[in-house]
């Protein structure tokens, strides 16, 4: 077995949505990023890269590069996923949590969800997505910006 975990931060800007889990959730601001901003999947890239000893997002999906340019964090995912799979690795469980004082996302959630187990080839059961705010304390509390962290369990592909 192994386990990782990721945290990633982005900062509110223009815009008139957020996309979280691969879910485009109004709200009256946008976040800045070089890909889609999407700081749920970040967070679980890194915790999948971490539990393979991989590195992080920017080691593989530099900002620098500009091929990564407003991309697609589930594609970014799906590539991660990649080469969890190709060291002969498994998705036992994904426990994600979103800090957001805005907006409110607990009606998207189990879309979240459905994107997860999707990209990581898992049942829904194996995925687990929640949010909590921060009692208005700290960049999260003053609406600054959202912040996301990930634990995964990768267990070994039984060998046939």
């Amino acid at each position: 077995m192994r386990i990782g975990h990721g945290y990633d931060v982005h900062r509110f800007g223009s815009g008139d949505s957020v996309i979280l889990g691969g879910v485009r959730v109004p709200h009256d601001r946008g976040l800045i990023a070089h890909s889609d901003g999407d700081v749920l999947l970040h967070a679980v890239c890194d915790a999948l890269l971490g539990a393979m000893s991989l590195g992080d997002i920017g080691k593989h999906f530099p900002d620098t590069d500009n091929n990564y340019k407003n991309a697609d964090s589930r594609s970014l995912l799906r590539q991660v996923i990649a080469m969890v799979a190709s060291q002969s690795y498994d998705v036992a469980n994904l426990d994600v949590t979103l800090l957001a004082q805005t907006p409110k996302v607990s009606t998207y959630t189990d879309e979240m969800c459905h994107n997860l187990a999707a990209d990581l080839q898992v049942e829904c059961n194996q995925v687990n997505v929640k949010a909590t705010t921060t009692e208005k304390l700290g960049f999260v509390g003053r609406e600054e910006g959202i912040a996301a962290h990930a634990v995964v369990l990768l267990v070994k592909q039984e060998k046939c």
